[in-house]
């Protein structure tokens, strides 16, 4: 028995439509590959992007540098050398260890902090690049989080560093809320995080691994303004981080994300992520253990498998959700819907259901999981016809 498309999409429809229930999207590392340049390739480049950039920065290096000497190390750990955001964890991990001037696996300190510099840098300035003038799936998400007023505030989570979602936002005149206060340098305020009784048509922003645009000072984290350098070692914050304060935005933020998913009937769509970081898959599956009524729909790029050996694309998101019956996961030919996993039935709409939707179709069976066509039907939801992404 297959899942049937038509009905899910239907139920997909109503719950985007919905404005009196808490609706929350996660936008991950996948979301920016959606917006084109010019020249076709993608805005942003992706976390192996970045890998290949710096790895080709040291090609040349001797093999007894200190970056050809960390990526042997990560080889011994069994470490992923190709997701700078692990590295940075390991580096980090081994920085903590050597402080005070001690010797951690042949590494100094000082060795160890150039190399968290320089690979927060590379990410900082790779990543600050503003968004197309013409329409872009940013854009178009933006005109939906302000198309209606709303009793629930929208609230999008993200790990991304870049500010494509702050641009698309402003130039859309949508108000938003990202925890920090203040008019030179924003800084950072736990409290108004906590309570958040800002009026519900604001927006709420919450960078769950930092910004290019933070600033570590001495009176705390603040937010500083285009053309002033932020922090860069403030980018992913490692679990190191987590540990040092409640007060540090990375914890405060991720405890907005257990209480959204806390609220009764809460929605939280999931886009450009493929479920590989512990900590956040730990907070979305407790929090829906607690609360039942929320559910998770995880739209996820291309074929549950990969052909030929069969593998599973994210193996993590489809093992979670066949532990957990109100977190979905939707790929291009099959979905784990209800802790069923089953194929999708080809796309029959005899009734002409969504005959005003751009539907972008593998195989016959409707894809949303690129940020790009899914928010195209965002805008179709409330009669907005922008060109799509190519």
């Amino acid at each position: 028995m297959n899942h049937d498309q038509i009905r899910h999409l239907r139920n997909l429809r109503l719950l985007l439509s919905r404005n009196k229930s808490p609706l929350g999207f996660l936008l991950a590392a996948g979301c920016p590959r959606s917006v084109k340049e010019s020249a076709g390739a993608s805005l942003l480049p992706d976390m192996s992007g970045l890998t290949k950039i710096i790895n080709d920065a040291h090609a040349s290096d001797p093999a007894t540098s200190p970056y050809k000497r960390l990526m042997e190390e990560l080889g011994k750990a069994w470490k992923d050398s190709s997701n700078l955001e692990e590295v940075l964890t390991y580096i980090r991990t081994m920085k903590e260890v050597s402080t005070g001037g001690g010797i951690v696996r042949g590494f100094s300190e000082d060795e160890l902090t150039d190399l968290e510099k320089e690979i927060c840098q590379t990410i900082a300035t790779n990543v600050s690049k503003d968004l197309p003038a013409d329409d872009n799936s940013y854009k178009r998400f933006a005109r939906w989080v302000g198309s209606i007023d709303r009793m629930e505030p929208v609230e999008i989570f993200t790990t991304n560093y870049d500010l494509l979602i702050e641009q698309a936002l402003e130039e859309h005149g949508i108000p938003f809320y990202d925890g920090f206060s203040g008019s030179r340098y924003p800084f950072f305020d736990v409290h108004s995080v906590e309570d958040n009784k800002l009026p519900p048509y604001w927006a709420r922003l919450w960078k769950l691994h930092g910004s290019v645009n933070w600033k570590a000072m001495s009176s705390g984290v603040c937010r500083v303004t285009k053309g002033v350098a932020g922090s860069p070692e403030l980018i992913y914050p490692s679990k190191l981080k987590y540990d040092q304060s409640r007060k540090m935005p990375f914890l405060a933020m991720s405890d907005r994300l257990t209480q959204f998913l806390l609220k009764p009937h809460a929605v939280l769509f999931v886009c450009g992520y493929s479920f590989g970081d512990e900590h956040i898959n730990d907070t979305i599956i407790n929090a829906l253990k607690v609360n039942q009524t929320a559910n998770v729909v995880a739209l996820m790029f291309g074929k549950m498998t990969k052909d030929p050996n069969k593998k599973l694309t994210s193996p993590e998101a489809v093992k979670r959700a066949l532990e957990r019956p109100n977190l979905s996961v939707w790929n291009d030919d099959e979905a784990v819907i209800g802790a069923q996993r089953r194929e999708w039935a080809e796309f029959v709409d005899s009734n002409n259901e969504f005959a005003n939707f751009t539907l972008n179709k593998v195989d016959n069976r409707v894809s949303l999981g690129n940020f790009g066509d899914f928010a195209t039907f965002l805008s179709e939801l409330i009669g907005d016809q922008p060109d799509a992404d190519k």
